[in-house]
């Protein structure tokens, strides 16, 4: 395999572990006006609630499993929160800024500054050799599961009747409570699929990038970069801001190693000044 290729596959699976935190934080961030900067926090509690239970259980799935279901039921009692700094943007940010530090106050204590690495099952391990290719195949299921849940948020959005109420209940939540739909249920359902999605993510993540006390905030500002580059509230444009972030990453690492984030957020400050929406957002 040539190194272009394996960094191109490092880039795309490492893209579909960002689209995974970034598109539950764009369905939050995005569709439900909520600045949530407790997103990164949430990824990795998710894995450090992964590590626990594939540990002492010895099964992976319900680690990912578990990691999904205690985020999205702490991201209810984040959302019940929240509802006291509805539509101001500022006691948001302050927060949910103040409950990642908990969060990460709270990992601390319990997991301490150690790096942990979620077991993987048997069936994950080792190279996967493809096409003449061999790569890892726990990194190409990392791949199969972003594109997956791209395709299952693609049909919610655009195929179900959920999705035409979030999309509603965001252009206009006046007019979808006189027709009789409780949207504040709507948008608590929305919230804790975004958090389940940055467990999920934190239990995938945790397997390969590991987990340490600072993994949450590089996260978040590699979710956030996505974001803004794809533009908030898009789908599409979470897959695309991912894949660029990634890919400016994985090469700007090798290439420009003492300049990576500046790879980045050069780029992205380069195309705020021309389109301040991102590449697929839309004028609010």
């Amino acid at each position: 395999m040539s190194f272009t290729t394996f960094q191109i596959l490092n880039g795309l699976t490492f893209a579909a572990l960002l689209f995974l935190v970034a598109s539950g934080f764009t369905l939050i961030f995005g569709l439900m006006r909520i600045v949530n900067l407790a997103h990164g926090a949430m990824y990795l509690m998710g894995g450090y609630v992964a590590y626990a239970v594939a540990v002492e259980s010895g099964s992976f799935l319900l680690g990912l499993a578990a990691a999904a279901a205690a985020i999205a039921l702490l991201g209810l009692v984040e959302q019940s929160l929240l509802r006291f700094a509805r539509g101001v943007e500022l006691r948001q940010v302050l927060m949910t800024l103040g409950l990642a530090l908990m969060i990460d106050d709270a990992s601390l204590v319990i997991f301490g500054g150690d790096t942990f690495t979620v077991p993987i099952p048997q069936i994950l391990k080792g190279p996967l050799e493809f096409f003449g290719l061999t790569y890892p195949r726990y990194r190409l299921f990392v791949l199969f599961v972003g594109i997956l849940v791209l395709v299952l948020l693609w049909l919610l959005m655009n195929r179900t009747r959920l999705g035409a109420l979030i999309r509603a209940g965001v252009d206009d939540p006046e007019t979808v409570e006189a027709m009789g739909v409780n949207i504040r249920k709507v948008f608590v359902a929305t919230f804790m699929l975004g958090m389940a999605l940055a467990g999920v993510a934190g239990a995938l993540g945790g397997a390969f990038l590991s987990l340490y006390p600072s993994a949450d905030s590089e996260i978040l500002v590699y979710s956030l970069a996505v974001v803004i580059i794809g533009g908030r509230g898009s789908l599409g444009g979470a897959a695309v801001g991912s894949l660029a972030v990634a890919m400016l990453s994985t090469f700007g690492q090798v290439w420009f190693p003492e300049l990576s984030y500046f790879v980045i957020f050069g780029p992205m400050a380069l195309l705020l000044a021309f389109r301040p929406t991102g590449l697929f957002g839309r004028p609010t």
